[in-house]
């Protein structure tokens, strides 16, 4: 049995922050979740869907975020707890169906998971999804430890199903990656089906009943504001007139800070877990009692700007800071030193920061910059496209997954990436504006997930690009969860479907279509030569299952290869591939036989044919 499906009240458990947030999903009697996988949320994906495979959950990758907001609302809206869970950038995909479902509302309770990235540890921005509580004007809750995100869960769906109006869950990746021991209770029994009731006057959208509709969510907005002055997760603790508001990670941070400070006496502190609507009461009250406010939040000064207003409005003239040169930075992460730093600086407070050590005799850490593993596929498709296009004046719109790696040298594969889906949609752009040859890179997870309308505008439009689809068989940046394109019989789940990628290509109307191996430099170089020259919209399709997915699933292994003494030192694999299998000695190349996988490139590109499967 899954850990998370013990109903074993009382038992302590030591758990990541999402696999507590998903723990807490089922004791708050989930019926249905979905996703598209997105780091730092996926671990609490992997767990529902695992769950959903040894009990009556239904859980599901949904080709995108928009599909799987509209999937759970759909599910609340028949009367089933639902949950949709995505990273911070899948909520702007998502969004176009959150903001009218905010109008809409929901029967049954329904939570919005999204965790946000500060420092940007796996994201191509730090955007801050509490904006969005704003924009939607739906409540938000923001936990503030690991038990607390499982605690918090219940009240989500009870508060969700209070206003009749989904809840947004946000975390960072300090709550989704951190471990702690958490305390089970009850699994209730789960209800299955449920059961829509037509009432198309106040669920179709059309402008009419939209103008109805959102007076309801102001009224809703009102209510929970209300709520929020009497929640027990916006709470008041310590004395003093200096007081600190906080939210998320930021109050742990705080809480060492004061106590390290020794200011328990003379600091207080108010921290928000029901964080939008802003408690009016509350806040006022609290910035009323004291001379001088810090606000400490990740991010954008969100909560910051909400408390100056509402001081304003109390006609207060305290001084209430977060952000600024010489305070809170909006970008990265926090820390318990900085914060410690901030406090005592704000509020003129003797402290000493800890000495640093010296470290200059000690060497300088070598770097580590993140790379393609051991014999990925998308090291071959790179050195083949690269090699095809030798000569030409050539843009290269890369896309997200694991193939974006393929920007840094030696590959320097990739000119331009803005989102999901980007390198179809700006291929269109580069070839009508340029002259250069466009050649781009998408995944097939991504490909699926947004990549098919660019595709579509590009037939249509008659744009002239090469797309390559890099097919790997799995989404495997975020751990080898699964796409509609992926065999699933593979993973003994026979009760899948499966899209092809040729097929869905020819229905969008491409003419010129290939797919090649791309461990078969020389084959490969020679298919998508003739894609280029290809005047129009072509399409290869390079597939090979990931290296660390088909070890997974236990597939025969290759020959790893060795450098023989036939070897002139040229380095040309080295230098034009960058695979972690190599490593220098003595100044000579060498292969790592516990790290080759036996792709085989390495020796395809070798002008002395020096590298040879290792006997």
């Amino acid at each position: 049995m899954h850990k998370l499906l013990e109903n074993q009240t009382g038992k302590q458990v030591l758990l990541l922050g999402n696999e507590a947030i998903a723990r807490g999903a089922i004791e708050a009697g989930l019926s249905m979740a979905a996703t598209y996988p997105g780091t730092p949320s996926s671990e609490i994906s992997l767990n529902l869907f695992q769950m959903s495979r040894e009990s009556n959950l239904y859980f599901e990758y949904s080709t995108n975020e928009k599909v799987a907001m509209e999937m759970t609302a759909a599910a609340a809206n028949s009367g089933l707890r639902s949950m949709c869970i995505m990273k911070h950038v899948g909520m702007n995909v998502a969004a176009d169906a959150m903001m009218t479902l905010a109008y809409v509302g929901v029967k049954a309770g329904m939570v919005i998971i999204v965790a946000d990235d500060p420092f940007m540890f796996s994201s191509q921005n730090e955007q801050d999804s509490r904006y969005y509580a704003k924009l939607s004007g739906l409540p938000m809750l923001e936990p503030s430890s690991v038990e607390e995100a499982k605690s918090m869960m219940s009240y989500a769906f009870d508060l969700s199903e209070k206003l009749k109006e989904p809840v947004i869950f946000r975390t960072t990746t300090r709550i989704n990656h951190s471990t702690a021991v958490v305390t089970y209770n009850d699994i209730p029994e789960r209800k299955t089906k449920g059961n829509f009731v037509k009432d198309p006057f106040n669920l179709v959208t059309v402008p009419a009943i939209s103008r109805k509709l959102h007076i309801k969510l102001l009224e809703n907005m009102d209510t929970a504001c209300e709520i929020g002055s009497t929640s027990e997760y916006n709470f008041i603790e310590g004395d003093g007139t200096l007081g600190i508001i906080c939210n998320g990670v930021s109050y742990s941070y705080v809480c060492d800070a004061i106590a390290d400070l020794d200011q328990t006496d003379k600091i207080k502190i108010l921290r928000l877990g029901l964080s939008h609507p802003m408690p009016e009461k509350p806040v006022k009250d609290f910035v009323k009692s004291c001379d001088k406010v810090l606000v400490v939040e990740e991010g954008e000064p969100y909560m910051e700007e909400a408390v100056r207003s509402l001081a304003q409005e109390e006609g207060l003239t305290i001084s209430i800071k977060g952000k600024g040169k010489e305070l809170f930075s909006r970008r990265n992460e926090y820390d318990p030193g900085l914060v410690r730093g901030m406090i005592a600086k704000y509020f003129g407070i003797d402290y000493e920061a800890p000495e640093v050590p010296d470290l200059s005799d000690l060497p300088e850490m070598p770097q580590r910059p993140p790379t393609l593993c051991a014999g990925c596929s998308h090291r071959a498709t790179y050195t083949a496209v690269k090699k095809a296009a030798e000569g030409m004046d050539t843009v290269y719109p890369a896309d997200i997954g694991c193939y974006t790696l393929g920007f840094l040298p030696p590959l320097q594969m990739g000119d331009f990436l803005l989102c999901m889906g980007s390198s179809v949609g700006t291929s269109c752009g580069f070839a009508q504006a340029t002259d250069q040859k466009v050649i781009s890179f998408i995944g097939d997870s991504t490909f699926f997930h947004s990549g098919i309308p660019g595709l579509v505008n590009a037939v249509f439009n008659k744009h002239n690009f090469t797309l390559v689809i890099m097919d790997n068989s799995t989404t495997a940046m975020t751990g080898h969860q699964p796409h509609p394109g992926v065999d699933m019989e593979e993973l003994n789940m026979p009760d899948f479907g499966r899209v092809s990628i040729e097929a869905m290509v020819k229905a969008a109307g491409v003419e010129h279509i290939s797919v090649i191996k791309p461990f078969n430099i020389k084959k490969s170089v020679a298919t998508i030569k003739e894609a280029l020259e290809f005047e129009g919209v072509s399409v290869v399709i390079s597939r090979e299952v990931c290296a660390l997915y088909a070890k997974a699933l236990k597939k025969p292994k290759r020959n790893v290869f060795m450098v023989s003494d036939k070897c002139k030192n040229h380095k040309n694999c080295v230098n034009e591939l960058g695979c972690p299998a190599f490593f220098l000695h003595e100044g000579r190349v060498n292969i790592d036989p516990d790290i080759c996988v036996g792709c085989s490139i390495c020796a395809q590109v070798c002008p002395e044919h020096a590298i040879r499967p290792l006997k």
